[in-house]
Formats: C-alpha cells, structure tokens, sequence
C-alpha cells in the first residue's frame, strides 16, 4: 500500500523500458487496486504484466469494498496474488481461504501467484517443510494438482521479510526444492514446468547469487520494487 499517483507513474513508466530492453524475463507489477487502470495504460505496449495484490473470491454481489476477478481481468490483469504472507497474518486468512481465491482466479482466466511461507518461530520449531507442504496441499485438496500448470509459486518467509534477518541463498534453495518435490509426488511434470519465486526481501545485492540457485526462477520484489534503479537491476540478474 505504497504510491502516489505520480509516484506509481514514475515507476510503471520506468518498468515499461526496463521491460522492453530484456529479452527472456518476464516481468510484472502489482499495484494497489485504484492505480490498475493508469498502469494498464502505461504497460500496455511494453511487455511488461501486470496484476492484483489480492481479489474477492466472487465476480460480484454485496460484498462492499471487495474487487473481483473479473474487474481486474477488464483492465487487463494477468496474474493475481493469493495467499500473500501479509494477507494471512495480518488479514487472517486462512489456507481455505487462500484456496478458493486460487480457484477463483483461474476461473476468471488468469493465473494465481500462490504464495507460501513460514514464520520465524515455525522455522525455529523445525516446521518449514510440514507447514508449506499444507499450504499447498490445501489448494491442491481443492483444485487439484494439474491446476497447478496454470499458476506460480512463490516462497516467503515470514522471517525474512522487513526484520533485518535474512535467508541465505542455500537456505533458500532448499525450501524451494522441497516445494517442488511436493508437486513431483503427485504430478512430475508440472512440478518441473511451474516457476518457483523467492519473496524474502530480494534486493539488486543478492538477487543474482539466487536466481542461481537451482529451483529459484525469479524473485516477488518487496520494497525494493519501489525504487526504480533497484528493480531495474533485479530484473536484469534474471536475465
């Protein structure tokens, strides 16, 4: 929830020439709700996407201050957040939840960004992996694994994001492996194909030594997102 009017300008304008001068990135931004439109138009001859930080899990009805899919998929949205570490902790949702926004999305042809993670006393505890694995398994539970052809994952660990504590890219790699053995016990071939991003305060500094790594296929930028020569720089780490 970050950006004025001018301020979102500047930096879909500079996204839509960082965009055009990469070849085999794909790039997107998410802006806040109300800005879809101006950055639609900004985006639109660039190549760069765009898409929602959250959605309603209906295409319309009584639900006041709710924005569903198919309003975003108007202003030519391609992708939708869901499951957001931010959405759950703060907004208390749940796996369930988390689930039929997935479904919702999909449904109104466009492709979710599941994201999963743990929190720092989940990691201490030992539960990185049985809480990820149930976090996706729910959404699988509901939409099945094959659902998953069509979607992104993306890791983020609660921990990591805006504590000053990081997670090393071995630490990193690890969890994004395990990720996609979860997907490889129930479908080989959309564990391999899907693309795994790392969501723990990526910045320009670190983000080639993990885009390196194996199992991380790119990276859902944070605060560094809103700093123009900074995103520039993590996306072109990807190339």
């Amino acid at each position: 929830m970050y950006g004025s009017k001018e301020q979102v300008e500047q930096l879909s304008s500079a996204v839509a020439l960082t965009a055009k001068e990469l070849s085999g990135v794909d790039v997107a931004v998410f802006p806040p709700a109300v800005f879809m439109p101006m950055v639609s138009e900004l985006l639109a001859e660039s190549g760069a996407q765009w898409g929602a930080q959250n959605t309603y899990i209906g295409n319309e009805g009584a639900f006041t201050g709710e924005v569903s899919p198919v309003m975003f998929k108007a202003f030519g949205c391609h992708m939708v957040l869901v499951g957001h570490s931010e959405r759950r902790t703060l907004f208390g949702e749940s796996d369930e939840s988390v689930a039929l926004k997935f479904e919702a999305v999909q449904a109104a042809g466009m492709m979710p960004v599941l994201c999963v993670g743990e929190t720092l006393e989940e990691r201490e505890a030992g539960k990185t992996n049985d809480v990820v694995a149930a976090q996706i398994q729910v959404v699988i539970d509901h939409c099945g694994v094959d659902s998953f052809a069509n979607a992104v994952l993306a890791y983020e660990p609660v921990w990591a994001i805006g504590t000053g504590k990081t997670a090393s890219p071995e630490q990193v790699q690890e969890v994004h492996a395990f990720v996609r053995s979860v997907l490889a016990k129930q479908n080989e071939g959309v564990a391999q194909k899907i693309r795994i991003l790392y969501g723990g305060s990526v910045k320009a500094a670190s983000a080639e030594s993990l885009f390196q790594q194996a199992d991380v296929d790119g990276g859902l930028v944070g605060g560094a997102s809103l700093v123009v020569d900074e995103f520039a720089a993590i996306c072109r780490a990807a190339v």
